[in-house]
């Protein structure tokens, strides 16, 4: 049995995990979502990474996983307390050194730059909310059912830009075996970029499965087999 400690990507929560979870736990494994400050306009993502190392206080075991930019802080999480593997879902990760802004900006084929059409502008808080609901449905939840994705856009919430314009802050990846869960038909990180970078930059296990940007919401059962196959093995 392992533990999963859940980690969401941007204008996510805890909530978007909660059918893998069932389906972990019918596997005989423990699972915790966590909620990230990702309104809050003065967090980092060494500040994401102590509210995870707070949710995780007392846990053995942990295999953590980070969708889509909580790539970004599963790393940091792992270069301050034991963690068994690191599992990037549909994810970006860090480069050494640079902010996830800068490596967007060089990197023009790491997102689908039509996410950006579905999101209002800046708050005063320096937060964007999507307020387009058929791109978010393009996007994001391309392989949903209709109910599912109209229900989840009505949860996502606001998303401080502070952490994205941060450079990396550990000086090297931390050394803990690490799988990337890439999802073939993925709207927002392209799987070609993934492909490409992931042997190279992250050294990790490329697996390749079915569906677009949230698994966890159009194929919750199989994520779970997926990373219960990774403790297994």
């Amino acid at each position: 049995m392992a533990t999963f400690v859940l980690i969401h990507g941007a204008w996510h929560g805890a909530w978007c995990w909660e059918k893998v979870i069932t389906h972990l736990h019918h596997l005989g494994h423990q699972a915790v979502a966590v909620d990230l400050p990702g309104s809050d306009p003065a967090a980092s993502f060494d500040d994401y990474a102590r509210v995870v190392l707070a949710a995780a206080e007392g846990l053995d075991d942990l295999v953590l996983v980070g969708h889509s930019m909580g790539g970004q802080t599963i790393p940091i999480v792992a270069a301050h307390r034991s963690v068994s593997r690191l599992v990037y879902l549909c994810a970006t990760f860090p480069v050494v050194g640079r902010s996830l802004s800068d490596q967007v900006e060089s990197e023009p084929d790491m997102l689908n730059p039509e996410f950006l059409t579905g999101l209002g502008e800046p708050d005063k808080q320096n937060c964007r909310s999507w307020s387009d609901e058929h791109i978010a449905r393009k996007v994001l939840f391309s392989d949903c059912d209709v109910s599912t994705a109209s229900e989840a856009f009505h949860r996502l919430g606001p998303m401080a830009l502070f952490p994205q314009t941060q450079p990396f802050s550990l000086s090297v990846l931390p050394t803990v075996r690490s799988t990337y869960v890439m999802c073939v038909e993925d709207n927002l990180v392209s799987p070609a970029w993934s492909r490409r970078v992931v042997g190279t930059r992250l050294h990790a296990d490329l697996i390749e499965m079915p569906g677009g940007h949230e698994p966890f919401l159009s194929r919750p059962a199989d994520v779970a087999v997926v990373l219960h196959g990774l403790v297994r093995d």
